[in-house]
């Protein structure tokens, strides 16, 4: 069996060598919008093509569809929308609040089915873990190469909340099921053992996701790209925290109550 907790403090290292240049883009340049945000107007051709603009008006959502005929004159306006700005601040009020409610919802959820406060704790900070190295890469993405973040980049990040929960807890499950089998065990042991025995169905069921999701990004539509590449990083940030961030967090908070009594 290998183990896996002799390199906890390594692993934690390694997040953050992810986690702080993403920070820093934050801080520094902050998300590139979308107008699902900042407001703007939405033509949505016949083809099912989505052309985003700032503030335009209809006459001039007709002129740029014109110019487009020229290519392919069956193009038709199918639908035509302006956005205001406090629309998009409503939403982003709304997603923080939703995640804020989750992530107690969760603590309190987790810490009641596993008896120990710990548990709920360091799944919601390997979940916090996920979010930033997210945000983070999208950051970055968006002060060098564009990228912007819609209302389906917030579907993504909820979904990708859910995921790494999800696979936390499978984990802690078996952490918790080797507790009544081994009950003077310590969780540095049950730890190792409970990544060793869970790591070979936690990596064929995130390869299975991974390849589906690196296909819609290399060979999906421009309006899906962003969402599953949100995704894409999300689960292979997932997939890596619940063995080496929640298990290791959860390990470190027995070692540090140990050494204060």
């Amino acid at each position: 069996m290998i183990n896996w907790m002799k390199y906890r403090y390594l692993f934690l290292v390694f997040s953050l060598m992810i986690i702080i240049p993403g920070l820093f883009s934050l801080y520094t340049w902050g998300l590139k919008l979308s107008i699902d945000f900042t407001g703007g107007s939405i033509i949505t051709l016949s083809d099912s093509t989505v052309i985003r603009e700032k503030d335009i008006t209809q006459q001039q959502a007709d002129e740029i569809v014109d110019k487009l005929k020229k290519d392919n004159r069956n193009v038709k306006i199918a639908s035509f929308e302006t956005l205001g700005p406090a629309m998009g601040q409503e939403t982003i009020k709304k997603t923080f609040y939703a995640i804020l409610l989750a992530s107690l919802l969760l603590l309190i959820h987790i810490t009641h089915a596993f008896r120990q406060l710990k548990f709920g704790v360091c799944a919601i900070l390997a979940m916090l873990h996920d979010s930033l190295i997210l945000l983070g890469i999208f950051s970055l993405l968006g002060h060098f190469a564009g990228v912007e973040i819609d209302l389906l980049f917030v579907t993504a990040a909820l979904t990708v909340l859910s995921f790494s929960v999800h696979d936390t807890i499978v984990v802690y499950d078996r952490i918790r099921e080797l507790q009544k089998r081994l009950p003077n065990a310590s969780t540095y042991d049950l730890a190792n053992q409970a990544v060793s025995e869970t790591m070979i169905r936690s990596l064929n069921n995130s390869l299975t996701i991974i390849f589906m999701l690196l296909a819609l990004v290399l060979l999906g539509g421009d309006t899906t790209r962003n969402f599953a590449l949100a995704l894409l990083i999300g689960t292979i940030s997932g997939s890596y925290s619940s063995p080496f961030t929640a298990v290791p967090l959860l390990v470190i908070w027995d070692e540090i109550r140990g050494r204060k009594k």
